[in-house]
């Protein structure tokens, strides 16, 4: 069975309501947090047979990681491997201009850390139709670093291969983002990455057209797609740029737009469809994620569909 296969480590995001400080905080919710897990989610609720494969410790936290994933209604398929090592923590404290968010990372010595190629379904990895991880999980330690390179040049020739930088300042530094991105770079058919992230992890300045010129050129990547936040997105495919302007929403909680956009895009890339299309499915994903609490995209496929009609009947481009 064809299907798209996402492979990376999941943390539980431990959250203080409203704008309450961590320092000061009584009560916390806890959310299972990770860009390939949330992606595969919102693929999978949108029609891509996905599944999430990572190494979790067996404990409870890690049994409350895939009970969240495996929630009736998302039909993700979770594999993992059960093993010793810690459950990544990450402690999000949300502000309000001018209080900045406050982001802990406590992601040592988790059990992905000592992932290896022989933890993995390799013949799913070979035979997967898209295969994506995001930058936080090579980041997580050196060995977790080689098995991702590993895994991106075991996916058979006909199979995409996506890559999403996600910089995450806590967990390595730029040059070792820098370092692992050149080391997998013949290996990434699409890469995407936010704005900013492009800008850190590529040493680029300048407008998004030039800056994803810049970051095609460099690489020999199929497609380019680079987030804008509010701006919404831009793609390169053939020398060719396409955009897509952001829809408005009344943001109820931001934390899982990026992750819902990549599963948008990952879904629309499985079913082999138009970059145009694929932007348009990708951006009105972030945008319903935007609409309920957590990081996960719990949005349906008829919303999807009803969302990008309804933008492309008022002209959205």
């Amino acid at each position: 069975m064809s299907r798209l296969v996402t492979f990376g480590e999941t943390a539980l995001r431990v959250s203080p309501p409203d704008h309450e400080r961590l320092e000061t905080a009584t009560d916390v919710s806890l959310h299972a947090e990770g860009t390939e897990s949330s992606a595969a989610v919102a693929a999978t609720r949108l029609g891509a047979p996905a599944v999430w494969l990572s190494k979790l410790p067996d404990s409870v936290l890690g049994k409350r990681v895939v009970a969240e994933l495996e929630q009736q209604g998302h039909g993700l398929q979770t594999q993992v491997v059960w093993d010793e090592g810690r459950q990544g923590l990450r402690f999000v404290e949300r502000g309000s201009d001018p209080r900045e968010d406050v982001v802990v990372q406590d992601r040592a010595d988790t059990a992905l850390a000592t992932i290896s190629t022989e933890d993995v379904r390799m013949a799913m990895v070979q035979n997967a139709d898209v295969f994506f991880v995001s930058g936080s999980t090579p980041a997580v330690s050196p060995t977790a670093r080689r098995t991702t390179e590993a895994l991106f040049r075991a996916v058979d020739d006909e199979g995409t291969r996506v890559f999403d930088l996600n910089y995450q300042p806590g967990l390595w530094s730029l040059n070792e983002a820098r370092e692992s991105l050149l080391n997998m770079q013949d290996s990434i058919d699409v890469l995407i990455a936010d704005e900013a992230d492009a800008k850190a992890v590529f040493d680029r300045d300048g407008k998004p057209r030039q800056l994803i010129h810049s970051i095609a050129s460099e690489g020999e990547f199929e497609q380019v797609v680079i987030t804008r936040s509010e701006r919404g997105a831009i793609a390169w495919h053939d020398n060719v740029i396409h955009e897509q302007d952001a829809i408005d929403t009344d943001v109820v909680d931001p934390s899982g737009t990026h992750a819902a956009f990549v599963g948008g895009y990952l879904q629309q890339l499985y079913a082999a469809a138009p970059i145009d299309q694929a932007l348009a499915t990708a951006t009105a994903t972030a945008a319903l994620a935007q609409t309920v609490p957590g990081p996960l995209p719990t949005v349906s496929e008829a919303e999807v569909e009803e969302l990008v009609a309804s933008v492309q009947d008022r002209g959205g481009r």
